[in-house]
């Protein structure tokens, strides 16, 4: 999609694509990708913005889900306020962390979508 097309109020510059913009449902998991992989303090103007999803990388399994999906939930519902969470599922293999979010649109709950982000 080139810049001159953009059709919705919400957009932002697609990130890795020069020249394109995430639109609707791009838009919006770009933002929980941004949210997720943004460590809460590394924004200068914004300290809180972002996730500590971070501090329970190196915990055991059992106690890094239940926290990894709390505070996603958390950050998901302060900073992206256009959407519902209805679940995240997240799983763990060696040294990769796999989040996956499926939300629904407040706006209009026949909009839904999944992102996945890997960190």
């Amino acid at each position: 999609m080139n810049i001159k097309e953009i059709t919705y109020v919400d957009w932002q510059l697609k990130i890795n694509s020069i020249g394109e913009a995430a639109e609707g449902v791009d838009d919006i998991n770009q933002c929980i990708a941004i949210i997720l992989m943004t460590r809460k303090g590394s924004v200068p103007h914004r300290p809180t913005f972002g996730s500590n999803i971070y501090k329970y990388i190196d915990y055991p399994v059992n106690e890094a889900k239940p926290n990894i999906i709390r505070e996603t939930i958390d950050a998901i519902s302060i900073w992206e306020s256009r959407i519902e969470v209805n679940s995240v599922l997240v799983d763990i293999e060696n040294e990769h962390l796999k989040i996956k979010v499926q939300w629904k649109l407040k706006s209009d709950t026949k909009t839904k979508g999944t992102t996945e982000v890997t960190l």
